[in-house]
């Protein structure tokens, strides 16, 4: 079997057909983590485990770019391209606490983090904006370490400086205790791979791993990553795997992910199903 850490499943783009989703996963032997980014989506997670005994789970949390910002998205839904616009939430401990503790279904806190994608470091505003994620961050932190739960966290930086975030990211998380969780969607390099690997956090990777241009750094951390302290997931609906690239991504496209962790590691794929899978029971108490 195989364990998507780490889906969206809860988004508007499967409005119509989550359910077939959700169920051509399970009859394939492959059980979803879904995300939630903000509360709204958070909230939705723990919806969508109500009709399944196992192989569905919930992780709860607001997503770095919600915490400053309103976004704006262009998505597909219902075959028409549609803008779907998130308001900026400020951060409730007391809300996330109590969502968090709603449902046994719930395995985790996220995605939470820094993302400094649109930021300009030379800009006030900016670095106002860092601070606030990296005060939400801290807080979801002391949450995590509350309630005894992981952490799935978000890290990106500006195309102008791609480790930033991962430095200050590693700041934080070295000062606690707490080192409990996934860095997923890693974009790293390979000395803060070891890093987080050293405090003790597992490392996701998504199908950027398969794509054919620009893929060479997180192949090679792939590589230096030891098997039992990765994770696999989609980040669905978005990086979606080659084959399927250009289509909408689904949980089940974690194989991909898995057939190209073996194929780095020059080890089989039922080992990679195995260890991985076990990785994601181990750090979700699945």
């Amino acid at each position: 079997m195989l364990i998507d850490s780490h889906s969206h499943v809860n988004f508007d783009v499967y409005r119509k057909d989550f359910k077939s989703v959700i169920d051509h996963c399970l009859v394939n032997n492959t059980w979803l983590i879904n995300i939630g980014s903000d509360f709204k989506t958070s909230s939705k997670t723990i919806e969508l485990t109500r009709d399944y005994g196992r192989g569905v789970y919930a992780v709860v949390g607001l997503h770095p770019i919600h915490v400053v910002d309103d976004v704006v998205e262009s998505v597909i839904v219902d075959g028409q391209k549609t803008e779907v616009v998130t308001p900026k939430e400020e951060f409730d401990y007391n809300k996330y606490r109590d969502l968090a503790k709603s449902s046994d279904k719930v395995v985790g806190l996220g995605e939470v983090g820094l993302d400094y994608f649109y930021f300009n470091d030379n800009d006030s505003d900016s670095l106002s904006k860092k601070n606030l994620q990296k005060e939400v961050f801290k807080k979801f932190i002391k949450l995590s370490q509350e309630l005894n739960l992981p952490l799935v966290m978000h890290c990106r930086g500006h195309k102008d400086d791609p480790y930033g975030a991962y430095d200050d990211m590693l700041e934080i998380l070295s000062d606690t205790r707490h080192h409990h969780g996934v860095i997923h969607c890693f974009g790293g390099n390979l000395n803060q791979a070891s890093k987080f690997v050293n405090l003790g956090f597992y490392v996701g990777f998504t199908g950027i791993i398969t794509f054919k241009k620009k893929s060479e750094d997180v192949q090679e951390v792939v590589r230096a990553v030891p098997l039992d302290k990765i994770l696999i997931e989609t980040d669905s609906p978005f990086l979606t795997p080659e084959p399927h690239r250009g289509q909408r991504n689904e949980p089940y496209y974690v194989k991909f992910v898995a057939q190209k962790v073996a194929e780095l590691k020059k080890i089989t794929f039922d080992e990679v199903a195995i260890i991985t899978t076990d990785n994601a029971k181990n750090l979700f108490s699945i």
